[in-house]
């Protein structure tokens, strides 16, 4: 006898869970927008953050030589812009050209025709051939503070690989005894070098996939929800449901699994964009990656549910999902770091579900971790998705009742 009631339980839930995915098939534009948004997302956010290494190409520099006697060819001015011309020749980091002053870069910049200049002073050669540093100023654009950086972090790496060059050189000058293979070692007594904890070099999309998988899904399924439960008020198909010999939880889990199929659907579509189109690479377990969706979507259901349920009609339910839904996309570490927040800000992310199942899936996709690396995250989501899904259950049968 319980048995039958089980299957009899399991049966009506997936008969509601079917016919809220037949209607959505016969709705042409919801399913072509079911498809189209996480293409939308995917294909916007990985050519805005290209996958390569470098972000920028190609920007506009003036260079402004003070030197006194510059015309001289063999002056270290000289020599200084034709090893950043021979570097930027292999980078195509700048597109340079010349500056009359500074007044004429910063005049550049102010109406965009610039997004910096690079300034040798006056006594470069002298001080260098005094055995005394010589002295570059960069101009950015504070307007761009992400380009500025970048091109700031660039040059100055540029800048430095051509002084250990000269100072090199001057070694081998100084003492014959010096070779090429020994004046590094003289000069830079550190060989410093970096290795990631998994193979390979991740770039800015690697950082950024999973969050909008993770995030994604969450909107499937709080955009979903008011549909399938607020609209069903309205038309009067929920009062047809109430009469008929089913469970209520039956209904609660038919929505439910309805959900989960469309938040699976978006999910995966963006996990083979990822792959095949960005090249993002899966340092973990698959299965662990959809188990993870999955569980991002239990969370979710419940929080949707009793925001659905206090709402009066289909409107208001999507006005509270976009107002929630909101402020936990940039809060909870889909596009930029949290350790980078404010405190209060990072505060405020703990307490938000998408930022846990973010981390896992970050976790598992970009650095290859297994269950056991990802157990709080996992107890977080859980705890989570039971909890409002007991306070959804007794809202949900209060709202079918009146």
């Amino acid at each position: 006898m319980i048995n039958m009631g089980a299957k009899t339980f399991i049966s009506h839930s997936f008969r509601i869970a079917w016919k809220d995915l037949i209607e959505l098939y016969r709705n042409k534009l919801g399913l072509v927008l079911l498809i189209i948004m996480p293409l939308f997302m995917m294909v916007m956010i990985g050519f805005i953050y290209p996958s390569n290494g470098s972000t920028v190409t190609n920007l506009p520099v003036a260079l402004l030589n003070e030197d006194l006697g510059f015309s001289n060819s063999n002056l270290p001015s000289q020599a200084f812009i034709t090893g950043l011309q021979q570097i930027n020749d292999q980078t195509h980091l700048l597109t340079l050209s010349n500056a009359s002053s500074i007044e004429d870069i910063r005049d550049k910049v102010q109406n965009g025709e610039l997004n910096g200049g690079i300034i040798i002073h006056n006594n470069f050669s002298e001080s260098l051939l005094s055995g005394e540093q010589g002295t570059i100023t960069i101009v950015t654009d504070q307007s761009n503070p992400t380009i500025s950086a970048t091109m700031q972090a660039a040059l100055s790496a540029t800048f430095d690989q051509m002084s250990t060059l000269l100072a090199q050189q001057n070694v081998q000058m100084l003492n014959s005894s010096v070779t090429t293979n020994n004046s590094l070692a003289i000069i830079k007594p550190y060989n410093v070098q970096t290795e990631g904890v998994v193979s390979g070099n991740p770039s800015y999309f690697d950082f950024i996939a999973p969050g909008i998988m993770a995030m994604t899904v969450m909107m499937s399924v709080m955009t979903g929800l008011p549909v399938a439960i607020s609209q069903e008020k309205e038309v009067g198909t929920m009062d047809g449901m109430m009469v008929a010999p089913i469970n209520r939880m039956s209904i609660i889990l038919g929505k439910t699994l309805a959900q989960v199929a469309r938040g699976l659907l978006q999910g995966g579509i963006i996990l083979v964009l990822a792959v095949g189109l960005f090249g993002v690479a899966i340092q973990g377990s698959i299965l662990l990656v959809f188990s993870l969706l999955l569980l991002g979507v239990f969370a979710f259901v419940g929080l949707g549910i009793v925001i659905t349920s206090f709402a009066k009609d289909q409107e208001t339910a999507q006005m509270m999902m976009t107002t929630l839904m909101f402020p936990m996309m940039f809060l909870s570490g889909v596009f930029f770091p949290i350790q980078q927040m404010p405190w209060y800000m990072q505060s405020i992310s703990k307490f938000l579900p998408l930022t846990y199942a973010v981390d896992a899936l970050r976790k598992v996709m970009v650095l290859g971790a297994d269950v056991s690396d990802i157990s709080s995250d996992l107890v977080v989501l859980v705890v989570f998705g039971v909890v409002t899904t007991i306070i959804a259950v007794p809202i949900f049968r209060r709202m079918m009742t009146r």
